[in-house]
């Protein structure tokens, strides 16, 4: 039974471990950017957007798909950031365990 008791403390404390991660996760923020800087978002690691930056150069009505294009590859630069640091964070908290997040 004690086996049992101190599995359960280690699971809670594991649980606490992963509420922490979480709280610091949404105000992590990670960059993305596309066509040489021009196109900048800035997320969350838990994928809230906090800034989008887009050079004046690309403003004009015919680089209207370019701009497009840009921000929807700069949000996928950040995004994939975002995710190996949760991933890293995650390790580090469980010690290598698989778990949901």
């Amino acid at each position: 039974m004690k086996d049992m008791m101190g599995l359960l403390k280690q699971a809670q404390a594991m649980q606490a471990k992963v509420q922490d991660m979480q709280a610091q996760l949404e105000e992590m923020t990670v960059e993305g950017q596309a066509g040489a800087g021009l196109v900048r978002i800035t997320l969350t690691v838990k994928g809230q957007i906090r800034n989008v930056s887009i050079d004046a150069s690309l403003l004009k009505p015919e680089e209207k798909e370019i701009v497009e294009d840009l921000v929807a590859l700069a949000y996928e630069n950040a995004r994939h950031q975002a995710e190996k640091i949760m991933e890293e964070k995650m390790r580090e908290v469980t010690g290598g365990l698989q778990l949901p997040f």
